[in-house]
């Protein structure tokens, strides 16, 4: 038996097994993720001339947004990793020979998961909100961000509105040029301005909004050509020893937005902030749904009398009504005395006149149901994303819980360290989990399922983990090929006797 020093380094040891891999894991995790924003955008990101500092920002915000994630995958291959080698060195089976069970081994481990599920549920809560919106920012202001100003010799380069500027030779300081062609559309389409020189200089402004080109040796060339007639346009020619141009360039330049400037989203709310969105958005839904429906009321009681009306008074009254459409759907309601039938009967041209006009009205009305089915429908499912955002930032938490009841006792079966097994097994229960995950905020986006299907994931896991972990507490050789193969042996000998 084990003493209480001996149960202490135990716990030291798996601790020490233990949180390596999980670090190890959590950071390849958050890189190959990285990598994959990265990959992403990199044209946005790739010659804007962007400062290294701007570049860091937002990859710390784009990897902030990557924990939740990162969190349970490192757990599962870590708990995997470590039961699988003491499984395989047999120290394991030293453990339980002196009287420890499974259980009492991942205790340990169960401390450190159990921390970390809160931990994600604080960051999940209260720190990811702030790194979207910070990261989303970023992203904005970088990808709306020209790319940075670079005139390259024997090109054309068409990235300041309204000029093109071609140039045959650039000196290695960066700024004197030769044979400069510069094409000027800023008069519209209707004028040709063409600037040759024979060469230039090139300087931007101290605060980047302006770029000056200093010419030396050139002609100015303009031509009208908006008139009709071709042999007579005017064209002028006008020669110069030196000139200055000067060019707004500050979309060039780098301009960060507002911190709140896109504060609002969902993503961007804690869980107090999106019981408060969905309380008003369904307020606000419900509102537009009583007026909608009040206004197709009016127009059936209109349509029905219409229908029984046979005097010109109605006709009149109708036509009034229909100018008056605009302000129904603003929330306003048309007068039913509109509709009463005061005078004699009329016509046989005017009934039929009567009968047209109510047609006109159902099918006002079948319009307007139509498009409130959308709009309901699009609210819907706008609401449905504030509870999905709701309800990942506990399944990401309790996933972490979730599938180190699945990892650990995989492992302590399969018997399997290192790198190979743990990291195939881990991917592969992680990509189901994901799957399943994905499957269901589907439906509950589209209003298919109730935001409870967002566990959908848990639901279907958890008997696996369950079933792993009763198998493990009972030596199982489940995944044992050896034991397999006898079983399959005997079970043939039986039906060969």
């Amino acid at each position: 038996m084990f003493t209480l020093h001996g149960m202490k380094k135990l716990d030291r040891l798996i601790l020490k097994s233990f949180v390596g891999p999980l670090a190890l894991t959590f950071a390849i995790a958050v890189f190959v993720l990285l990598m994959q924003f990265v990959w992403k955008y990199v044209d946005d990101l790739v010659g804007k001339g962007l400062e290294f500092k701007v570049i860091a920002e937002l990859l710390l915000y784009a990897s902030a947004t990557f924990v939740p994630m990162a969190l349970p995958i490192a757990t599962l291959f870590a708990s995997i990793m470590t039961m699988g080698n003491f499984g395989e060195k047999y120290e394991l089976v030293a453990i339980k020979a002196g009287g420890i069970s499974l259980r009492r081994v991942m205790m340990p481990m169960v401390l450190v998961v159990l921390l970390l599920t809160g931990v994600a549920f604080y960051f999940a809560n209260n720190v990811m909100p702030v790194a979207m919106l910070k990261y989303r920012t970023a992203l904005y202001d970088i990808t709306r961000k020209k790319p940075a100003f670079n005139i390259r010799p024997n090109e054309y380069y068409t990235d300041i509105n309204g000029y093109v500027i071609r140039i045959d030779q650039k000196d290695s300081d960066g700024r004197s040029m030769r044979d400069i062609t510069i094409f000027d559309h800023t008069h519209g389409a209707t004028t040709n301005n063409i600037i040759v020189a024979n060469s230039g200089i090139m300087q931007v402004s101290p605060d980047q909004h302006y770029l000056v080109f200093t010419l030396y040796d050139g002609c100015n060339y303009s031509e009208d050509i908006g008139g009709k007639d071709y042999v007579t346009r005017p064209m002028t020619r006008v020669e110069f020893e030196e000139q200055v141009l000067t060019f707004d360039i500050s979309d060039f330049a780098f301009d960060k937005s507002e911190a709140g400037f896109l504060k609002g989203g969902y993503q961007m709310m804690n869980i107090s902030q999106l019981d408060t969105a969905v309380r008003k958005l369904k307020h606000t839904r419900q509102e537009r749904f009583d007026d909608n429906a009040q206004v197709t009321v009016e127009r059936m009681k209109c349509y029905m009398q219409f229908l029984a009306a046979d005097t010109v008074e109605p006709v009149y009254k109708l036509y009034m009504l229909q100018s008056r459409q605009s302000t129904w759907c603003a929330g306003a309601h048309p007068p039913m005395r509109a509709c009463r039938n005061p005078k004699p009967s009329c016509s046989g041209q005017l009934a039929a006149n009567h009968l047209r006009q109510a047609r006109s009205i159902a099918d006002a009305v079948r319009n307007d149901a139509r498009v409130l089915k959308e709009v309901v429908k699009a609210d819907d499912e706008y609401i449905n994303r504030h509870y999905i955002e709701w309800q990942r930032k506990y399944t990401l938490s309790v996933a972490c819980l979730l599938l180190f009841l699945i990892g650990a006792p995989f492992g302590s079966i399969v018997r399997k360290g290192g790198l190979g097994m743990p990291l195939v097994a881990s991917v592969a229960f992680f990509v189901f989990y994901y799957v399943v995950g994905m499957i269901a905020e589907k439906a509950v986006r589209e209003s298919a399922m109730g935001p409870i299907g967002m566990w959908m994931s848990t639901f279907v896991l958890l008997p696996l983990g369950i079933f792993f972990t009763y198998k493990a507490t009972t030596d199982s050789a489940l995944f044992d090929l050896a034991t397999w193969k006898r079983r399959l042996h005997i079970g043939r000998k039986n039906q060969n006797q």
